[in-house]
């Protein structure tokens, strides 16, 4: 993605640089043969610059102002930096996964509390199909407690 990213800026620098050129030439018809030499060897020069820093930056090396310097780029940290990676990504998914299992296990808890209070208490028949019952026995349990 990133080279992607860089070939499309230097193709939109080349394109710049082609237009301003195209311009430029435009108005050295009417110069006199001494600065058209001089815009001539100038042009020369930069387009030199120009291939010296692309070879550069597909080597590594910046050059700016004439003087090299060595960048690291784009990194590549092989099998060590991917794993280095999905650590974080297994963390999160072992988390969820606990949480699952500690919500099932309160959940199995509260069922078993409730089926525990139904089967010591002596209840009618009729309790049993009272919608509000669950929250009795939930009340119930807190106050016991």
């Amino acid at each position: 993605m990133t080279n992607s990213y860089q070939y499309q800026n230097q193709l939109a620098q080349d394109r710049l640089g082609f237009r301003i050129t195209a311009r430029l030439s435009d108005a050295t018809d009417s110069l006199p043969q001494d600065i058209s030499e001089r815009l001539r060897a100038a042009r020369v020069q930069a387009v030199g610059q120009r291939k010296l820093a692309l070879k550069y930056a597909v080597t590594g090396l910046a050059v700016s102002g004439g003087a090299g310097s060595v960048t690291l780029g784009q990194a590549h940290f092989g099998w060590w930096g991917r794993l280095a990676a999905a650590i974080p990504l297994l963390a999160l998914v072992v988390g969820l996964i606990a949480i699952n299992v500690i919500q099932d296990d309160n959940r199995v808890r509260e069922l078993a509390d409730i089926d525990a209070a139904l089967l010591t208490d002596d209840l009618p028949p009729a309790a049993y199909a009272d919608p509000g019952f669950l929250q009795f026995l939930k009340i119930n349990a807190a106050q016991d407690q």
